[in-house]
C-alpha cells in the first residue's frame, strides 16, 4: 500500500468514481443526517459504489446483510441481484424501521429487500441459505459470532464482506485498546486469517473491508 499519497487523494477518487444513479440514495443521505445522530455510520458514495460493483460481479440470487442502519448499503448491494433475487437485511433498532422502508420504496426495491428487526444472531438462526453474498456491518463485539453463525449458510464459492476491520487504526495497537469493540474486531481479523475454509484479504477502503471467499 502506498502510504505517501497526497491529501487530495480522496477527493480525486471521489470525483472519478461513477454514480450508482439511484436518487433514493441522495434522499436517504439527507434524511440520515436530519433524522439520526449517527450519520457518520452511513456507507457513503465511494463504498456504496464498491458494494454495488461487487454485487454485480457476483450476480447473487440471495444476499444477507447484518446491520442495516438506514438502508444505504442494502440499496447498493441489491443493484447486483439476479432477476427474482432477494436480500435479507437485519437491524436491531426498530426506531429506524419507517425510514428504512421508505428508502427501499423510493429505490423501487420494496419487493426485493426483506427487513428483519431484532437481534441479528436470532435472525440469522431463523433464515435459510444458501447465500451468495453476506455483508457484515453491525455490533463489532459480535463479529466472530456472526461469522460462525453465517458461514455454513454461505454457498461454496460465495463471499462474505466485513466492514470496519481496521477500526480507526486501533487494530495496530492491541496493547493500547482493550475495549470490547476493538477486541472484537481484532479477534475477528485473527479468526478469518486462520480459517483454512476460506480465502481472505483486507482492502484498505475507508475503515477497512475484508473480502472473504468460502472455498
Amino acid at each position: 500500500m502506498n502510504r505517501d499519497l497526497p491529501p487530495e487523494t480522496d477527493e480525486y477518487i471521489s470525483r472519478h468514481t461513477g454514480n450508482i444513479g439511484n436518487g433514493a440514495l441522495e434522499w436517504l443521505t439527507r434524511q440520515t443526517n436530519l433524522r439520526t445522530n449517527h450519520a457518520r455510520m452511513l456507507t457513503g458514495r465511494l463504498q456504496g459504489n464498491f458494494l454495488a460493483m461487487v454485487s454485480k460481479m457476483v450476480s447473487p440470487s440471495k444476499i444477507l446483510e447484518i446491520g442495516t442502519f438506514t438502508g444505504y448499503s442494502a440499496i447498493c448491494l441489491a443493484q447486483g441481484l439476479k432477476d427474482g433475487g432477494t436480500l435479507d437485511t437485519l437491524e436491531i433498532n426498530d426506531e429506524l424501521e419507517d425510514l428504512i422502508l421508505e428508502a427501499f420504496e423510493r429505490a423501487g426495491l420494496q419487493d426485493r429487500i426483506r427487513l428483519h428487526i431484532g437481534d441479528a444472531k436470532e435472525s440469522i438462526l431463523s433464515l435459510e441459505g444458501p447465500y451468495d453474498l453476506v455483508y457484515i456491518d453491525a455490533d463489532k463485539r459480535e463479529y466472530c459470532e456472526y461469522y460462525r453463525l453465517v458461514f455454513d449458510k454461505v454457498r461454496p464459492g460465495g463471499f462474505i464482506l466485513a466492514d470496519n476491520v481496521l477500526w480507526d487504526g486501533k487494530v495496530f495497537f492491541p496493547q493500547q485498546y482493550k475495549d470490547r469493540q476493538s477486541e472484537g474486531i481484532m479477534a475477528f481479523n485473527d479468526m478469518v486469517a486462520a480459517d483454512g475454509r476460506a480465502e481472505s484479504m483486507i482492502l484498505p477502503l475507508r475503515d477497512g473491508l475484508t473480502i472473504i471467499r468460502k472455498k
